[in-house]
């Protein structure tokens, strides 16, 4: 194939990557959207949702990993697209645990048909950590998908903020065991979704660091020791 060619079905092959992992990218943001929705509301219905989501994700996962491979075995990419190729094959595994902890999110909404137990209804901290998660994967792969590392060097920021409610959130649930207002098996699960949360946000830092990486070629080691150095300072 001529050069010219070559270059042209590379380009092709990054678009239709770059596509993939946008799409897969919004259904890792609504299922935990509706994975929290389905456990304010109880509603087994919206957590039948977030499984069929699962298996969205895990598909486009499987698809985008082959494209990659392809990329790699037909045009043998090298430098900043050799980097975009590798750094989308480890975001895609980042995407793929977002959307199975909203699918453990949703299965423990099963658990309280028709809402939060009694002492629970006014726990606001869990949606605040939802939505602060949520604009995170959102940064992180709208940087992904535009190149702009820029746009996620203060991603650490935002998740300590998550980590932040995290801690308050457990605070306030062991609060209410002890006060007796809440069932201590309740209570655990919710201590549990507030875990998932968390988790996704250090996933959502992962994809901005794998940015960072793929469009400056600045390791991460250095980044994450500089980032710490930073937040020491401040």
């Amino acid at each position: 194939m001529p050069e010219k060619a070559e270059r042209k079905a590379l380009v092709k092959g990054l678009d239709k990557l770059n596509e993939n992992m946008a799409t897969m990218a919004e259904l890792s943001e609504l299922a935990i959207r509706k994975a929290v929705d389905a456990l304010s509301r109880g509603d087994p219905a919206i957590a039948e949702e977030v499984f069929t989501l699962d298996q969205e994700l895990y598909g486009l996962q499987e698809e985008i990993e082959g494209t990659c491979v392809d990329l790699i075995a037909l045009h043998a990419p090298v430098a900043r697209d050799l980097r975009a190729i590798t750094t989308s094959l480890k975001i895609t595994t980042d995407l793929d645990r977002i959307g199975r902890y909203a699918k453990d999110i949703a299965e423990v909404s099963l658990q309280f048909p028709g809402g939060p137990p009694p002492g629970l209804a006014d726990l606001v901290k869990i949606p605040q950590m939802a939505e602060h998660t949520i604009r995170m994967v959102d940064t992180a792969i709208g940087a992904f998908v535009k190149r702009d590392a820029e746009s996620v060097r203060n991603i650490m920021a935002v998740d300590d903020e998550v980590d932040r409610l995290h801690d308050e959130v457990f605070q306030e649930i062991v609060g209410h065991m002890e006060a007796g207002r809440l069932p201590i098996a309740a209570g655990a699960r919710y201590i549990l979704v507030a875990r998932h949360l968390e988790r996704i946000a250090d996933h959502a830092v992962n994809i901005g660091l794998r940015v960072v990486y793929m469009v400056t070629g600045e390791t991460l080691p250095r980044i994450r020791a500089a980032d710490r150095e930073k937040r020491h300072l401040a």
